[in-house]
């Protein structure tokens, strides 16, 4: 090995390499070589990331160990961390009830009761399925981040809702079962983002008819405009305007202008919903604007747990 590693490498195959290992040792203190794990390392200029430590984790990890919750998320193409968790993100790993939890540094090691068709492989590690990740979720994260990475594995791998259903039914007396349960009526694989999933919770939450995901208004039998979230027969829309807002070109949110100025003059009504309008004490304005815009309508709808629109 003439350069310095641009992946994770055992201190074994360093030294199978022909670095001795003064030499190596030399390498680490100098800051050349940065550790992941204990015995694990990668060279300076490789940044810091979940997927670099999971590949270290590969080198690592026994055949029993099996990586879960959001750190499988993200190997499924799913980001269930939180805003604080950004840079940590830590590797989440379990063992079958009775194993030995892992005791690297680094490493979140707990027991989880899984059945042989509950684990895959991805990036020479062993990792929950995307179905039961989405289960695991659903009882151990806050409830609107649970909507959000439930939507979002049901999106990207394609399985139906009802398949959580009849998950869920292993999982009677686990913690947060309960919350799985009631979040399963309401996953919908069309919504795009978490914040939407968010949105489609407050309002659930309060009680309002369910609006459809995605829908298309149509003019003539042209698809004009696509809303995020619609209540076609009043004319309703909700949309969420984020922290994204400010990396949009001029062109889009000129396109954004011109679609909502188009909405209104045709009769419906626009509800924006901003990052600031989701914090816990700031919800309450848009839902009030939704409650009132329905009002005449609401009787039409009655809201039901488990109706899919």
């Amino acid at each position: 090995m003439t350069s310095l590693p641009n992946r994770p490498v055992s201190r074994r195959e360093l030294l199978e390499s022909g670095i001795p290992a003064r030499r190596i040792e030399a390498m680490r203190r100098r800051g050349d070589l940065r550790t992941v794990f204990r015995g694990v390392y990668v060279g300076k200029g490789v940044a810091d990331s979940l997927a670099v430590r999971v590949d270290a984790a590969a080198l690592v990890l026994g055949p029993d160990q099996v990586v879960c919750d959001r750190a499988a998320a993200f190997l499924h193409g799913v980001d269930a961390y939180g805003i604080r968790e950004s840079q940590s993100r830590p590797l989440e790993t379990c063992v079958l009830r009775g194993g030995t939890r892992t005791r690297h540094h680094g490493i979140d090691g707990r027991e989880r009761d899984l059945a042989a068709h509950d684990i895959e492989r991805k990036r020479q590690v062993r990792l929950t399925t995307p179905l039961r990740t989405a289960l695991d979720l659903g009882c151990s994260l806050p409830r609107h981040r649970a909507l959000g990475a439930l939507d979002a594995l049901a999106r990207l791998h394609g399985f139906d809702p009802i398949l959580l259903d009849s998950g869920s039914h292993r999982f009677r007396g686990r913690r947060g079962v309960l919350q799985l349960r009631s979040l399963i009526p309401l996953v919908d694989p069309r919504s795009e983002s978490a914040r939407e999933s968010w949105i489609r919770l407050d309002i659930a939450d309060a009680g309002l008819p369910r609006p459809e995901v995605q829908w298309w208004v149509v003019e003539d039998g042209v698809e004009l405009w696509r809303l995020d979230l619609a209540y076609p027969d009043p004319k309703v829309a909700v949309e969420y305007d984020g922290e994204e807002f400010h990396l949009r070109t001029r062109e889009q949110i000129a396109h954004d202008s011109r679609r909502r100025r188009w909405l209104r003059e045709h009769g419906w009504t626009v509800i924006v919903v901003t990052k600031e309008d989701l914090r816990a004490q700031a919800d309450a304005a848009w839902i009030q604007r939704l409650r009132e815009a329905l009002a005449p309508q609401t009787w039409r709808f009655r809201w039901e747990p488990g109706r899919r629109n």
